[in-house]
């Protein structure tokens, strides 16, 4: 709960205010009872009808004051709790952007959206509730007692027994409470989990005639977080009936030991009526508090999965250029990498108890300005892993990987994507205009635009719509074909006219007409760009100044395609099963 109190003190003023008027309204509240037992025993036995209309009209406006003390409370601690969610939201959203592609890994795209949306919820009601809670109920609680205190310590003697033993089941209940809820978080993470993928891959599914065993799958989630979800709630909802067993106990034994005293003239009869009413208002308070603690069980449990990943340690640091030597050999180096990404997500070990399998072993190459690298083989052998490298989303375990004569390390990380133009092969169209597609927030001119959607062969069908590039697209580009999608993303890639053109896979859905215009206008007009090209078809990477074959995570073979073919045994296998129908 410190990462909730953190956000709390920001707004301070605002709760201290709203404390402060639901401890102006406990008290008022608390007047109800002590001028009604005052009006009943004192005032009315006078008969002065002026006397009892003056202690009525009182009566009225200390309910109207605790009204309007409440609801002016209520008003202002939702708006407090609205303000602690957002700046929590907030940062949350901006510690996930820049987590490592190692910590994402770790965290989980299903867990970071439950952490956003459920848990955040439930801190919100927690600071909600703190404010409303936290003052009225304990000042209703020690108010009650004491004031009963001095109406009759027989009748109080009552309350003296039953609040201990309530206050005991609150507390020991509530604490078993927390990593139930833990419990029911990491449930709702595998629902989101399931339910997304089933979302994202509901063709496929269909596709396949899967949707019963999809259903059997998510049922399978969907049970196990309701077994929690039913154990947790089972535990937390016995605080409440045995309250309310209390409350009836207890009123019952004010009722006979009240009328026993008011029969022998020990008690007046409004004092049994007060005191009615300060039970039932004391037994409230606690169920209230009762309440308070269930919400700090929750909270307490979202709070603290929030709190990981923003305590998520900063990994991928900068480093200074004087303690990680550069290679100024080649504009793109990489030298001995290795790598695997186990290492990473903190599950080192295999099946032996031995280091865990490497994805890249001993990976070596260079590639300077204007010249071209296509990256083939298997899938699963480590093409899209380079990438990741050269961009920084990991860091390799040894070796080392340069641009511009720098290891990447030392770049700041804006600086050092910036040098880029991506097309990443599961990338992604937002549900926006074509411009914004493209443009993606950075100041191009129309100019620019044209330049990009021309080279990357998508004018051809953005110039035949209505809107042109103000054509809105659809969430994942759903009222998109593959191919335009494609041309979308690599039109994104080039308007930058970036020092690095990466296409992981960019042209799978291209025709070979299309796909040979496309390298054509990528090699006359980003001559100074350097070209990393991952594809599955030679025919694509086969102009490349240099061609890295891999296999398992190793290079296999290294070269421009006439050397390949002549001395590598995998790439000339490629090529005669592609290309054998046009040789």
């Amino acid at each position: 709960m410190k990462l909730t109190f953190h956000y709390i003190r920001i707004y301070w003023t605002g709760i201290v205010l709203v404390m402060a008027l639901k401890l102006l309204s406990a008290f008022s509240e608390l007047m109800l009872p002590y001028i009604l037992e005052h009006l009943i025993d004192n005032v009315v036995p006078q008969g002065n009808v002026t006397a009892i209309c003056l202690w009525g009209v009182a009566m009225i406006l200390s309910a109207v004051a605790t009204w309007q003390l409440n609801l002016h409370a209520n008003q202002m601690s939702v708006d407090n709790a609205h303000k602690v969610a957002y700046d929590l939201r907030r940062d949350l959203f901006h510690k996930t952007i820049y987590l490592s592609g190692s910590q994402f890994d770790t965290f989980g795209l299903p867990s970071l959206t439950s952490r956003m949306t459920s848990d955040s919820y439930n801190v919100q009601n927690f600071v909600r509730t703190l404010q409303t809670l936290c003052v009225r109920a304990p000042i209703i609680l020690l108010g009650g007692i004491l004031v009963t205190l001095t109406m009759d310590l027989v009748l109080s003697s009552i309350l003296c027994c039953l609040v201990p033993i309530l206050m005991v089941v609150v507390i020991g209940i509530s604490r078993k409470g927390i990593p139930l809820y833990n419990d029911v978080q990491r449930r709702l993470d595998d629902v989101v989990r399931a339910m997304r993928e089933n979302i994202t891959g509901i063709r496929v599914v269909k596709a396949l005639s899967k949707t019963e065993y999809e259903k059997r799958r998510f049922r399978n989630y969907n049970q196990a977080m309701t077994r929690s979800d039913m154990r947790t709630s089972a535990l937390m909802a016995f605080p409440g009936p045995f309250m309310q067993l209390c409350l009836n106990v207890g009123l019952t034994l004010v009722v006979f030991v009240g009328a026993t005293r008011v029969n022998s003239g020990a008690m007046k009869p409004g004092v049994i009526l007060a005191f009615l009413t300060y039970f039932n208002m004391i037994l409230q308070s606690i169920m209230a508090i009762n309440r308070m603690f269930m919400m700090v069980s929750k909270a307490t449990a979202s709070a603290d999965r929030i709190g990981q990943v923003l305590d998520a340690p900063e990994d991928l640091k900068v480093l200074p250029e004087a303690e990680v030597p550069g290679d100024s050999s080649a504009f793109i180096s990489f030298s001995h990498v290795n790598f695997s990404y186990h290492a990473h997500q903190g599950t080192a070990e295999d099946f032996s108890g031995g280091a865990p399998e490497l994805c890249l072993k001993d990976i070596s190459f260079q590639l300077n300005r204007g010249q071209s690298l296509g990256i083939i083989g298997p899938t699963g052998c480590g093409k899209t892993t380079i990438v990741n490298l050269l961009m920084r989303f990991y860091d390799p375990d040894s070796g080392s990987v340069c641009i511009d004569g720098r290891d990447v390390r030392t770049y700041p990380k804006e600086e050092l994507r910036r040098k880029f133009g991506v097309v990443f092969q599961n990338d992604v169209v937002f549900q926006d205009t074509l411009s914004h597609n493209i443009s993606f927030g950075r100041d191009f001119s129309q100019a620019q635009l044209r330049s990009a959607i021309v080279d990357a062969m998508a004018a051809e069908f953005i110039d035949r719509l209505d809107d042109g590039l103000e054509y809105m697209a659809q969430i994942k580009g759903a009222n998109l074909s593959g191919g335009q999608k494609q041309r979308i993303f690599i039109s994104r890639a080039l308007a930058g006219s970036p020092d690095i053109l990466i296409l992981d896979d960019a042209s799978s859905a291209l025709d070979y007409k299309t796909d040979s215009l496309l390298r054509k206008a990528i090699g006359e007009h980003h001559k100074d760009s350097a070209t990393i090209l991952i594809a599955q078809r030679v025919s694509s990477v086969m102009s490349m100044t240099n061609i890295l074959v891999m296999d398992n995570g190793q290079c296999i073979g290294y070269g421009n395609h006439e050397t390949l073919l002549k001395t590598c045994p995998a790439y000339r296998a490629i090529y005669e099963t592609q290309m054998g129908s046009l040789c």
